[in-house]
C-alpha cells in the first residue's frame, strides 16, 4: 500500500463510452484529466460483440475495439488513464476526495462519474458460457441479429416488456417468460404485450437452462404450477430482469432514485455537490445506449470546464 497524495483538476471515474469521451473533451480543454478505469475498463462493451448502431462505423465494429479507439482517442489528447479502482470518496468538504485501491489520496477540483451500470443476470452457467453467442441483455442493442428468428425474453417488468415488444417486430415469435402469475411492468405496458399476436407468455415459469454449445438452440423452463419442464426451441434469449448502477461507493454522498441511478439537475450532468458531475449509464435508466453514453460524457466534461472557470480555477 502508498500513502500518496495528489491533486488534479479533473478526475474521472469509469471508462466506458461516457468516462471515454469526458476524457477527450476535458482532455481538449487542457483540464489534464485522470481517469480511473476501475475494474471493467470499457464497462459493458468489453462483452459485447458486434456494435452496430454507433454512428461512424458503418461496417459494425467488436465492442473491445471500440473501446480501444476511445481510449487512444483520450490519451491522444493527454488523458492520463490508469488501470486501477477508485475504493471511496469524501465530498464532504470543499475539496472532492478519492482514494484509490492501492491508497492514493485524490485531491480533485472537480469529478465526473461514468461507473456505469451492470446487467442482472440469472445466475445460470449455461446463460454465461453463451454469452454473444445467443444470450443477450439488450434487444435494442442485438435484436437486429435475431430477425426472422425465434427468441425468448424472460422477466416482468416494463423492460421484459420493452424488449419483448421491440422483438417481436423483428421476429416471428417471442416467449416471454415471468416468474410469476403476474407482470410488474405497468398498466400500458401489459396492454402492449397482451395485444401483440406473436408474444406468448409463459406464466409462472422458470428459467433452467439454456440450451446450446456453439450458439443458443433452447431453452429449458420449468412450470411451478404443472411440475412440467419444457424446452422452448429458441435462437435467442434475453435476459431482461434489470440492470444494476455501479453507484454504491457515492450512496452517502450524492442523490439517487431508489435504485441507485444518480439524480442530475435537469438540462444538466450537475449532481447535488457543487463540482461532482454524473454520466453514461450510471445516470441513465432510460436510454442506457453507447451513443447517449457518450454524449452525456460529452456533456459532463463541458459542465466541468465551466464550473472551473466560473472559480476561477482555469
Amino acid at each position: 500500500m502508498t500513502d500518496t497524495k495528489e491533486h488534479v483538476r479533473c478526475l474521472i471515474i469509469g471508462a466506458g463510452p461516457a468516462g471515454y469521451t469526458a476524457a477527450v473533451y476535458a482532455a481538449r480543454a487542457n483540464l489534464n484529466p485522470v481517469l480511473y478505469t476501475g475494474k471493467e475498463p470499457g464497462g459493458q462493451l468489453m462483452i459485447t460483440t458486434d456494435v452496430e448502431n454507433y454512428p461512424g462505423y458503418p461496417d459494425g465494429i467488436m465492442g473491445p475495439e471500440m473501446m480501444e479507439d476511445f481510449r487512444k482517442q483520450a490519451e491522444r489528447f493527454g488523458t492520463d488513464v490508469r488501470y486501477e479502482l477508485i475504493e471511496k470518496v469524501d465530498f464532504s468538504g470543499p475539496v472532492h476526495k478519492a482514494w484509490t485501491e492501492s491508497g492514493t489520496e485524490i485531491h480533485a477540483d472537480s469529478i465526473i462519474i461514468a461507473t456505469g451500470a451492470s446487467a442482472k443476470w440469472l445466475g445460470l452457467e449455461s446463460e454465461q458460457r453463451l454469452a454473444n453467442k445467443g444470450v443477450s441483455a439488450c434487444a435494442v442493442c442485438d435484436g437486429f441479429f435475431y430477425r426472422g428468428k425465434e427468441v425468448a425474453v424472460v422477466g416482468g417488468g416494463d423492460t421484459a416488456a420493452e424488449e419483448a415488444t421491440y422483438l417481436s417486430k423483428l421476429c416471428p415469435k417471442v416467449h416471454l417468460i415471468v416468474r410469476r402469475d403476474e407482470m410488474r411492468a405497468s398498466k400500458i405496458m401489459q396492454d402492449r404485450v397482451a395485444n401483440t399476436p406473436n408474444i406468448e407468455i409463459h406464466w409462472n415459469t422458470e428459467t433452467k437452462e439454456v440450451l446450446g454449445d456453439d450458439h443458443v438452440t433452447g431453452v429449458r423452463v420449468w412450470n411451478k404450477v404443472s411440475g412440467q419442464e419444457t424446452v422452448l426451441p429458441i435462437e435467442g434469449f434475453f435476459v431482461a430482469i434489470g440492470h444494476q448502477p455501479n453507484t454504491d461507493i457515492f450512496k452517502d454522498w450524492l442523490e439517487m432514485d431508489e435504485t441507485g441511478y444518480l439524480i442530475t439537475r435537469p438540462g444538466s450532468t450537475r449532481t447535488n455537490v457543487e463540482g461532482v458531475f454524473a454520466s453514461g449509464d450510471a445516470q441513465d435508466h432510460v436510454y442506457r445506449q453507447a451513443v447517449t453514453a457518450a454524449g452525456t460524457g460529452c456533456m459532463a466534461a463541458l459542465d466541468a470546464e465551466r464550473y472551473l472557470v466560473e472559480k476561477g480555477i482555469v
